[in-house]
């Protein structure tokens, strides 16, 4: 009788099959790490005692020079020195260090000392004694009385108070020259005053001085009180010529008196000094 497959069989069978093949597939197939490369070859360098023509076979270390192995040793090792050993000892020594060698002190020789006694005929002079001079005691300052304490004061008061009126009387004095600045009234008053100067030199002009073709510059200094009258004509810088600075001087006197001081100068001012340079050329008298 023949045995009939059902579907389930199938599925089963089907279902093992892929079982068994999945799990061939994943346990069959690994994954193994890359085994690593081989690193270079190394050498190690060391310096060379000796010069050999014949190169050794097989070298354990880089030197400048050929040189064959020898020694003791069955290993190769490096050097630890670069200068060769005097004395061959294959055996290494046990070395103890010197100990320290301690200094004996010195012993100091004590000197034998003879005394001797006998009558000298010199005399030995004792030194002075100096005496310290005393401290002298510090005067002291007697105090003063009230009364010469007031007395002081009232003397520098008095004294304060003659300077103060002497420092009153002292006239107010104003300088003016080329260069300075004024007020409109104080510069109206300077302007007339040298034009008046200036009117009167050209027509009182020395005739000498002309005649004789002396010309020059000087410099004059003229001061003048409140009332406008003359209280000095100073010659600062003469022109050269004795004719020229006379003849300026006597200008300046013959334009006196001139105006009185304007209201408002006389508030400030007792005193005013004009210092201007003249010149006397061939075409007149002219300030500057």
């Amino acid at each position: 009788m023949a045995v009939q497959v059902s579907d389930f069989d199938r599925f089963s069978f089907t279902l093992f099959m892929a079982l068994v093949v999945h799990a061939v597939v994943v346990l069959g197939i690994t994954f193994a790490p890359e085994s690593p490369r081989s690193s270079a070859q190394t050498m190690e360098i060391t310096l060379s005692q000796f010069d050999d023509e014949q190169a050794p076979d097989k070298a354990d270390f880089l030197a400048q020079t050929n040189q064959q192995g020898s020694g003791t040793e069955d290993e190769p090792r490096e050097m630890t020195s670069p200068q060769p050993a005097d004395i061959s000892q294959p055996e290494v020594a046990q070395v103890q260090p010197e100990p320290m060698a301690q200094v004996e002190p010195v012993r100091r020789q004590e000197r034998a000392v003879v005394q001797t006694e006998g009558r000298s005929t010199q005399q030995v002079q004792q030194p002075e004694q100096r005496a310290e001079p005393e401290d002298e005691p510090l005067p002291v300052k007697e105090k003063k009385s009230l009364m010469e304490r007031s007395l002081e004061i009232a003397s520098l008061e008095a004294r304060f108070d003659a300077q103060q009126q002497a420092y009153a009387r002292k006239p107010r004095v104003m300088r003016v020259t080329a260069a300075s600045t004024l007020k409109s009234s104080n510069a109206w008053y300077v302007q007339n005053w040298v034009s008046k100067v200036t009117r009167v030199g050209n027509i009182n002009y020395p005739t000498e001085a002309r005649r004789a073709g002396v010309y020059g510059t000087l410099r004059m200094l003229v001061s003048m009180q409140k009332d406008g009258t003359i209280k000095e004509v100073a010659i600062l810088q003469s022109s050269g010529s004795t004719l020229l600075d006379d003849a300026a001087i006597r200008i300046v006197r013959m334009a006196a008196p001139f105006a009185p001081f304007p209201d408002d100068m006389r508030k400030e001012v007792d005193e005013l000094e004009i210092i201007r340079t003249w010149s006397f050329q061939q075409r007149g008298l002219t300030s500057g």
